[in-house]
């Protein structure tokens, strides 16, 4: 590759608000060009947050640009909580947004877990839905979770998954997951603030190809971590909130969305998602294009994915 696409220069909101749902207050902002292509960003996590840089993997002339914090994170109200904070219930915020906002149809951009809400959003609403871009393919399945929580993973970063173990007595190990919800669900909080800012910094820390001490910072944030680990764990723990583990994957659910424009980014070397969901993804919807970043990891913000999914967005704005 000889030029890489970068982000677009950082841009602020024209427009911030929240939608008020089953206890929840969601933040939510349009951003670029009031009166461009719609788009949505969906952060990952669940608990992620939408930060300020996700603006800037669309071109701000073309696009108006929906970022939102899912339930529980990021700037929506109360954090952490888990109460009615489930896929379903992000999937109607989505749609709600959507008719808030007056908008017909977006495009959805997706990434790790937004990819998974991505999926199931477009399969709930496909009329919705223009295109899809989608990163680091994530289907919430059991052997994609005991890769990365239980058995896998680890061996590429055992220093950083011997931290990951600090907070689970040695007896517990065997399900480190429930392990984990078991602190969360429990009455200690210094222990839940410790367990919390373990489970984040061991995604931070396999998230890049290269060792990136600044991410790994930023996760290490106790507000942060609080939110972050235990939505995922949450989520993790209710299977994703799914009928079945291939409930987003099966024929009959792509037959929905099989006509839609898409974009399938992934790392080759993503240990978070590993590639073989992706492959899986593309294999059961050709129709879709895969596009492997032959160098990279996991995050969007590696130079390569950036590239990618940069080049997306600039040829989906042409339409």
């Amino acid at each position: 590759m000889s030029e890489h696409l970068t982000l677009y220069p950082n841009i602020e909101p024209f427009s911030q608000d929240y939608l008020n749902a089953d206890g929840h207050e969601i933040y939510y902002e349009e951003c670029g060009n009031p009166d461009g292509k719609p788009a949505i960003f969906l952060h990952g996590g669940p608990g992620g947050g939408g930060g300020t840089n996700v603006r800037r993997f669309f071109n701000p002339e073309i696009y108006r640009i929906v970022v939102f914090d899912q339930r529980g994170c990021g700037r929506s109200k109360p954090h952490g909580c888990l109460e009615n904070n489930t896929t379903w219930d992000l999937v109607e915020d989505i749609e709600k947004i959507k008719q808030i906002l007056k908008i017909e149809k977006w495009l959805v951009f997706g990434g790790s877990w937004g990819s998974t809400l991505s999926l199931a959003y477009a399969q709930r609403y496909p009329n919705s839905v223009s295109e899809l871009v989608l990163r680091g393919i994530f289907m919430l399945r059991k052997k994609e979770l005991d890769w990365f929580y239980q058995y896998g993973a680890s061996k590429i970063f055992p220093d950083a998954w011997e931290k990951f173990l600090e907070p689970i007595d040695k007896e517990n190990r065997g399900d480190l997951i429930g392990a984990y919800h078991k602190i969360f669900d429990g009455d200690d909080e210094q222990k839940k603030l410790e367990a919390a800012v373990a489970w984040s910094k061991w995604e931070a820390s396999a998230s890049t190809l290269s060792y990136k001490p600044e991410i790994i910072n930023s996760f290490s944030n106790p507000k942060f971590a609080l939110a972050f680990a235990l939505i995922e764990n949450h989520y993790f723990i209710n299977e994703g909130f799914l009928e079945n583990e291939n409930q987003l994957i099966s024929t009959d659910s792509i037959n929905k969305i099989r006509h839609i424009p898409t974009k399938i980014i992934q790392g080759r070397y993503d240990i978070v998602c590993p590639m073989e969901t992706a492959w899986e993804l593309y294999r059961n919807w050709p129709e879709a294009e895969l596009i492997i970043a032959p160098s990279s990891g996991h995050s969007a913000f590696e130079k390569e994915i950036t590239h990618f999914l940069v080049s997306a967005t600039d040829e989906y704005g042409k339409y």
